[in-house]
């Protein structure tokens, strides 16, 4: 079992269950989902880049990345629908929880003058989003073998109900919030 959803199960969910005085142990908020996404613009004048996005991706999440394309045509862009533009990952279960902790504990910290993240990127219904500028700070990443440096979006998705819920639950589970 992961260790983070093992600290999640032992010191977590007693406390909100405590602090937000929940009857049901199921109306406790948990986290259900963690999505990374890298949108690389560039790709529409050079697929190669593309796929090195999707290889970098894999190698961060430890699943396989999917490429995501163009709903629709936009003529400023120079872009048509279904052409390749991003790549993204859903992480469920223990790897989930093992990329939350790396994340937490490994990742955040390696950025530059880190002074912790922000509490106000929720969504109003206890999802929060991140935004990371430079995708190096992932042990996985080689840094003499990337040719650019790319961001990167992580969306973790949780039950909770308000931003309130879900800031105490990551809060709890130990992101770094600026205070």
């Amino acid at each position: 079992m992961a260790r983070l959803k093992e600290f999640y199960f032992k010191e977590v969910l007693p406390q909100l269950r405590e602090q937000f005085s929940y009857q049901n142990i199921n109306e406790v908020p948990k986290v259900v989902k963690t999505t990374l996404n890298m949108g690389v613009g560039e790709a529409i004048q050079n697929i190669k880049v593309l796929d090195a996005a999707a290889e970098e991706l894999t190698l961060i999440a430890g699943q396989k990345a999917m490429i995501n394309r163009a709903k629709r045509s936009i003529a400023a862009f120079k872009l048509r629908e279904n052409m390749p533009i991003g790549t993204s990952v859903t992480l469920r279960s223990d790897r989930m929880w093992y990329f939350l902790d790396k994340l937490m504990h490994v990742a955040l910290p390696r950025v530059r003058d880190f002074r912790g993240i922000s509490a106000k990127a929720f969504d109003g219904r206890g999802n929060y989003t991140l935004g990371i500028k430079e995708h190096i700070i992932f042990p996985e990443i080689d840094y003499d073998k990337i040719d650019k440096v790319k961001g990167m979006n992580i969306t973790i998705v949780t039950t909770a109900k308000t931003d309130e819920e879900g800031r105490a639950l990551l809060s709890l589970l130990g992101m770094p919030f600026r205070s």
